[in-house]
């Protein structure tokens, strides 16, 4: 079975930001490493309690993610990607909007579009881009 999975990158606030996906999506955390349970691992004193990897298993899609080591250089957010979050449930998909955009910005808010779905975008507290869509079944 062949899988694609979305992979984020942080700057120390790792489990945070997936304590707050959790919320939102419901799921399940797990595989949650830290760099100290490394073995051999040689990290900076101050990165031991940084997350590694950690996974948020909802249905079949893995939100992975993990803080990126200062050895690596700054984490910088950029436009290069967009979470995509799809649903035939409007009101499933205002709910995850509405969650999302807590702290952060509304770039469209979620409305009808052109296509005839429901749609929206908004950059989260953590500045990851997402889009909601929202189908319209007929």
């Amino acid at each position: 079975m062949k899988s694609l999975n979305i992979y984020l990158n942080f700057s120390g606030n790792c489990q945070e930001a997936f304590e707050f996906y959790q919320s939102v999506f419901g799921g399940e955390l797990t595989n949650r490493q830290t760099y100290g349970e490394i073995p051999g691992d040689q990290s900076q004193e101050s990165e031991k309690n940084k997350l590694v990897h950690i996974r948020l298993q909802v249905g079949l899609v893995s939100l992975m993610g993990g803080d990126r080591p200062n050895s690596m250089g700054e984490t910088s957010f950029g436009n290069a990607y967009t979470v995509s979050f799809q649903t035939e449930d409007l009101k499933e998909a205002t709910q995850v909007f509405n969650g999302l955009a807590t702290g952060g910005t509304v770039v469209m808010p979620l409305a009808e579009s052109f296509w005839g779905s429901t749609f929206g975008m908004l950059n989260d507290k953590f500045g990851i881009q997402w889009m909601i869509n929202c189908e319209k079944v007929v």
